[in-house]
């Protein structure tokens, strides 16, 4: 083994775990215990901070140091960190052009059999700043996922029921086209043609299963709607395009600047010091009331009707809930 190698290894053991006994290192790399000692040197004059540890079994610990040394990364880690700059725009910290020159570096000097993983996780990000992806789904599956995309094969999956408990709750086995991987709203999906139900659908990365073999290969399609971040944001709009099916507006007896941190995707107007108008949209003219009360201010709606028509039902509602609650008591 060339010294250089040796010192990879050696790096690569200190990193698995907190302290190691130096005449385990020498047995694990088949060196002497003085060997081992001088590599140890090296590496620290590389930037290592590698702490000598006391006792029976005096050892190594590799600690934090003032700079930042060479890194070593495992298969999975280099893909995972791969996919987590390619989401850097949602995190809305301006780090997009520094997310973008890293991606470049840590291709560069992949293998070519991580390169080709790489490659294929096109990842399409149209979260909002902040919002962080929560859900959690295995790397093989999204690399799964990122082949059949980018090789246009069928995917064959079992999608698991939203409120399953168990694994082998699941609904009947999907057959699909694979297009785009994006993530939104902090969760992870895969836009895709579905075959059996002849319609775009969106499915969450998380409840997919993947079998095998996979499908044939297709002509890929154009998804409708503009481009896949004018799909996905329909969808979650309840929409086949990229706006809300019910949109109205109200005045509200609050400053702009007290609404603003809170309109999401709608329109705040100054109208005065103390008052403002906000226009906004939902799935429905009843949750887009709803929406509007939740600043807990008088107000007036602007319109349409239908607004005024889903306040009247609320008042009603919450006012014969009100009224239960009393009679309860």
């Amino acid at each position: 083994m060339t010294t250089a190698s040796r010192l990879l290894n050696l790096l690569s053991l200190l990193q698995t775990r907190r302290d190691w006994p130096g005449s385990l290192l020498a047995s694990r790399l088949e060196i002497s215990d003085r060997t081992v000692r001088r590599d140890i040197e090296r590496l620290r004059d590389m930037g290592y901070s590698i702490q000598a540890t006391m006792g029976p079994d005096g050892g190594y610990r590799l600690d934090a140091g003032s700079e930042l040394p060479p890194l070593l990364f495992d298969d999975d880690q280099a893909v995972a960190v791969a996919i987590a700059l390619q989401a850097a725009p949602a995190v809305g910290a301006g780090i997009e052009e520094a997310a973008i020159r890293a991606l470049g570096t840590i291709r560069q000097v992949m293998p070519s059999r991580l390169r080709h993983r790489l490659d294929a996780l096109d990842v399409t990000t149209i979260d909002r700043p902040g919002d962080a992806v929560s859900t959690h789904i295995s790397l093989d599956v999204l690399v799964t996922l990122a082949n059949a995309i980018r090789d246009r094969t069928t995917l064959r999956f079992d999608y698991a029921a939203r409120d399953a408990t168990q694994d082998d709750q699941r609904l009947p086995a999907r057959r699909v086209e694979p297009h785009h991987l994006v993530t939104s709203h902090g969760r992870w999906h895969l836009v895709a043609w579905d075959l059996d139900r002849e319609d775009w659908r969106l499915y969450s990365a998380d409840r997919i299963h993947p079998r095998t073999p996979s499908g044939p290969r297709f002509t890929s399609r154009t998804v409708p709607g503009g481009g896949v971040g004018e799909f996905v944001s329909a969808r979650f709009k309840g929409s086949d395009v990229n706006e809300w099916p019910c949109r109205g507006a109200v005045i509200l007896d609050l400053p702009a600047r007290e609404v603003l941190p809170f309109a999401g995707d709608g329109t705040v107007v100054t109208l005065d010091d103390h008052r403002c108008s906000l226009e906004a949209g939902s799935w429905s003219w009843g949750s887009l009331a709803a929406s509007f009360g939740r600043f807990e201010v008088p107000m007036e709606v602007i319109g349409p009707p239908e607004l005024a028509t889903a306040f009247a039902t609320l008042a009603t509602r919450y006012a014969t809930t009100a009224h239960n609650i009393v009679a309860q008591d």
